[in-house]
C-alpha cells in the first residue's frame, strides 16, 4: 500500500479537479444540474479512485480503480469539449483543461501498464 498524495498523476488530476470547479463558477446556473453536476463527479471521480486502488491489497484491484479513474478521465474530455461547443468555456480554457487532461490520461495509461506488468 503507498500513499496516493506521492502519486504525480493523482496531484495532477487533483490539480485539474480544483481548476474545473473554478472554471464552472461562470457556468450558466441552470446548468447546476446538468453539466456543473456531471463535470464535478466525473473530474473528481479521477484523484478520488486513484486514492481509493492505493489502498487496496493487489496489484490488480489497483489496476482496477485506475481503469476507472482512466474511463471518468475519458468522460471528462468530452464534457469539457461540449461545454466549450455550447459557449461555457472560452477556447482558451478549454484548450488548457484539455491538455491538462490528456497528460492525466497518458499518465494513467502509463501507470496502469506499469502496475499490470
Amino acid at each position: 500500500m503507498q500513499d496516493y498524495r506521492e502519486l504525480i498523476v493523482w496531484q495532477k488530476s487533483h490539480a485539474f479537479v480544483l481548476s474545473i470547479y473554478s472554471s464552472l463558477l461562470t457556468f450558466p446556473k441552470d446548468e447546476v444540474f446538468n453539466l456543473i453536476s456531471q463535470l464535478k463527479r466525473a473530474s473528481t471521480s479521477i484523484p478520488t479512485n486513484i486514492a481509493e486502488g492505493t489502498g487496496r491489497f493487489t496489484q490488480k484491484d489497483f489496476a482496477s480503480y485506475l481503469q476507472v479513474a482512466l474511463g471518468s478521465s475519458h468522460e471528462v474530455e468530452y464534457l469539457i469539449l461540449l461545454s466549450k461547443d455550447l459557449g461555457f468555456l472560452n477556447p482558451e480554457l478549454y484548450q488548457l483543461h484539455a491538455q491538462h487532461i490528456n497528460e492525466i490520461k497518458a499518465m494513467l495509461i502509463s501507470l496502469i501498464k506499469k502496475v499490470r506488468a
